[in-house]
């Protein structure tokens, strides 16, 4: 594992665009990041190998892999050449270029393309155990012993706000809302972008850290075990479970302040069917009292029928709560000077 992961570390030094070859359902469960997909075989292609493959052995798989490959070769060239080109290129000490390649465990896919490459004089390199080396890599980082500061706090307190301000004043974060596509709540999903994958998740966690020095402090919000779709990495979470927490304390203005900023801006029908997700526990007077809120524009009703439920909730939730340290932020503007009450709260 120790040489592999050195050779990954090369890998990734070369400068030159990074090429994922596999197949687009392959690239989406997961992938490098900053990657590009020129799949060798689409998806019913890579499907059709495998079933020769388990039925009529390698041979026989591999025939039907050229034939596909043969028909596809100038299209492939084409889109290789096109992502060469528009690659911006920074030089490294020798001022070489490569164009870095990798399939699922180094084998015969991206070894054809670099084949292929180095008839036309390029510079490939191919990535020896592939995507799977590199997950290895990724699940590896968060067996790491780490300096986690959970930042806590009820629905409303700006947890998400100071995160980004401590990432403004380069202090170690990891936006696990921001990296999932979604705030963890009913209405987690509103103004943002589609979810990663489970596995893709893992991916950009596991290269933040890997940038970090772990003994430094690493904040994180203080979440539940899923956000969304996604599901924070078990050893990651379990250390978040044990670690340091800074509980926000806000007042109740200051919280329905901070609601009415961060969802009056979206649709109306986007929020009602946010709330109608959790009429059964809101019950139907606040369900009414919300949706009829959220009708005529009256955005303090619609946050405080559904703030009691949240508070409720909060209760349940368990990460950083052996260890506590209150901060009350009542009426304080989230700017540089928290950064000092914060300092002194650790």
């Amino acid at each position: 594992m120790y040489f592999r992961r050195k050779e990954l570390e090369k890998f990734r030094s070369f400068n030159g665009p990074l090429i994922d070859v596999r197949s687009p359902s392959e690239y989406y469960k997961g992938h490098l990041p900053n990657s590009i997909n020129i799949p060798l075989f689409d998806n019913d292609e890579r499907s059709i190998i495998g079933t020769i493959y388990k039925k009529e052995g390698r041979k026989k798989a591999v025939i039907e892999g050229l034939n596909f490959f043969e028909k596809k070769i100038e299209m492939l060239l084409d889109n290789l050449f096109m992502n060469i080109e528009s690659y911006k290129t920074i030089p490294n000490k020798n001022n070489e270029f490569f164009i870095r390649l990798y399939c699922s465990r180094g084998g015969m896919r991206s070894q054809s393309i670099s084949w292929l490459l180095e008839k036309y004089k390029l510079n490939p390199i191919t990535l020896k155990g592939g995507y799977k080396i590199y997950r290895r890599w990724v699940l590896n980082n968060f067996t790491k012993n780490l300096n986690i500061v959970v930042i806590g706090g009820k629905t409303g307190t700006g947890k998400t706000r100071l995160l980004s301000l401590l990432e403004k004043y380069k202090y170690q974060t990891i936006d696990l809302e921001g990296f999932a596509c979604h705030r963890g709540s009913t209405f987690g999903g509103l103004g943002m972008k589609e979810q990663p994958s489970n596995e893709q998740f893992e991916n950009i966690i596991a290269e933040k850290l890997n940038s970090f020095k772990c003994s430094n402090n690493i904040f994180v919000e203080a979440e539940s075990a899923n956000i969304g779709k996604c599901k924070i990495p078990h050893e990651f979470f379990n250390q978040m479970k044990n670690s340091r927490r800074i509980e926000i304390i806000r007042s109740e203005s200051n919280r329905l302040d901070e609601l009415i900023d961060t969802y009056s801006v979206f649709k109306k029908e986007e929020l009602q069917e946010s709330v109608l997700r959790i009429k059964k526990r809101l019950g139907p007077q606040r369900t009414k009292i919300a949706l009829e809120s959220i009708d005529n524009e009256k955005w303090d009703l619609v946050c405080r029928s559904v703030l009691d439920y949240y508070d409720k909730c909060y209760e349940f939730e368990k990460v950083g709560k052996t260890n506590i340290k209150l901060l009350d932020l009542t009426d304080k503007k989230y700017d540089e000077r928290i950064l000092e009450l914060i300092n002194n709260v650790l």
